[in-house]
């Protein structure tokens, strides 16, 4: 039986998120998640941990059940131990003290002029380079297919409108993580590293990586109806060191070497609903 195992929502873009034991979710995913994103004030542009990587050092929370619309105040937990609230005056350099690098603290803005969205400038004029760098990938190994991405993200760090990656909704099975624990035994494939809005149990998939097989399909989880898109190609925040967990590269090395550099799927909600822990996902094709 296929059933979801953990549902987790971040506030904050590549900050650390917090699990929930049920969520309204709607087209713009779980409730709240990914609400907050910071600003990069010397190279412009919506920045996460691929570029910021103390981001994930940083953890966010909701004080109560967030709004499925606009932004929700959240607080906000340092290393250190110490909070503050997304409306605090010095809430931007506080941010930007923790991270030594000058940013901004944002709510959802409105699409308006797009301006607000689009990418900053590279790290890299080498445009190769600059893509081995985000998705951590060595020179002999291949950069992912981005072709099946929403056209947009060329220009945009992420959809108009959102603080998504890509698709508002990433689905992982503990399968996959069982199956990379397995093949890779030196690295933690640890379900935080991977950032999953759902973990599912697919004990019964019968296949190590089961998402690969769900592209496409449709399923009802709870009152809400999903369309799985397409799997995730992981980039270089799967390296990153925070909380308990060490800085590994082998993560990228192996997920590479046993998976395409893939583990997870992104979906779409087709009709918006309630989800919770425990509920059985239904295939309706």
């Amino acid at each position: 039986m296929t059933r979801v195992q953990e549902l987790w929502r971040y506030p904050v873009k590549s900050m650390a998120g917090e699990r929930v034991t049920a969520s309204e979710v709607t087209s713009r995913g779980v409730a709240g998640d990914r609400a907050w994103a910071v600003r990069d004030e010397v190279r412009g542009g919506i920045r996460g941990a691929k570029k910021l990587a103390g981001l994930m050092k940083i953890a966010a929370e909701y004080p109560g059940s967030p709004s499925v619309e606009g932004s929700s105040p959240a607080t906000i937990r340092f290393e250190d131990g110490s909070t503050a609230n997304t409306g605090d005056e010095d809430i931007h350099q506080r941010i930007s003290d923790a991270l030594a690098h000058a940013v901004t603290l944002w709510p959802l803005v409105e699409i308006g002029d797009g301006s607000h969205y689009r990418r900053g400038a590279p790290d890299n004029s080498d445009m190769e380079e600059e893509l081995r760098e985000i998705f951590g990938r060595e020179p002999e190994e291949p950069l992912p297919d981005i072709g099946a991405f929403p056209p947009e993200l060329l220009e945009n760090e992420c959809p108009p409108g959102t603080y998504f990656d890509a698709f508002p909704l990433l689905i992982m099975t503990t399968t996959s993580l069982k199956s990379m624990e397995s093949r890779a035994p030196g690295a933690r494939f640890d379900v935080r590293r991977f950032r999953p809005n759902l973990l599912i149990d697919a004990a019964d998939a019968g296949d190590p990586f089961p998402e690969s097989a769900w592209e496409g399909k449709r399923a009802r989880i709870g009152s809400a109806t999903l369309r799985m898109g397409v799997v995730c190609p992981r980039c270089v925040m799967v390296t990153r060191g925070f909380e308990d967990l060490p800085k590994d590269p082998q993560i990228m090395r192996s997920l590479v070497r046993e998976n395409e550099g893939n583990l997870g799927l992104y979906a779409e909600i087709e009709k918006p609903g309630r989800i919770a822990q425990g509920d059985e996902i239904e295939w309706l094709e």
